[in-house]
């Protein structure tokens, strides 16, 4: 494999990665229950996809303070 001739610059790396940047994830809402998901994906909140239910969720009770 060829080897550089001579020592690349600090400046000239970083310029080669200026484009490696993350992407902000794409949310879309959800037609049932209106909040944020991912498109093509079921939602987490609801468990609905393409207008049926495929996921039953499981509704988690709030603790009741004991005296």
């Amino acid at each position: 494999m060829p080897l550089p001739k001579r020592r690349h610059s600090k400046t000239r790396g970083r310029k080669r990665r200026t484009h490696w940047k993350l992407t902000k994830t794409n949310l879309v809402s959800c037609p049932q229950c209106k909040k944020p998901r991912k498109p093509h994906n079921v939602c987490a909140v609801c468990g609905y996809y393409d207008g049926r239910q495929v996921v039953e969720i499981e509704i988690k009770e709030k603790k009741k303070k004991g005296r």
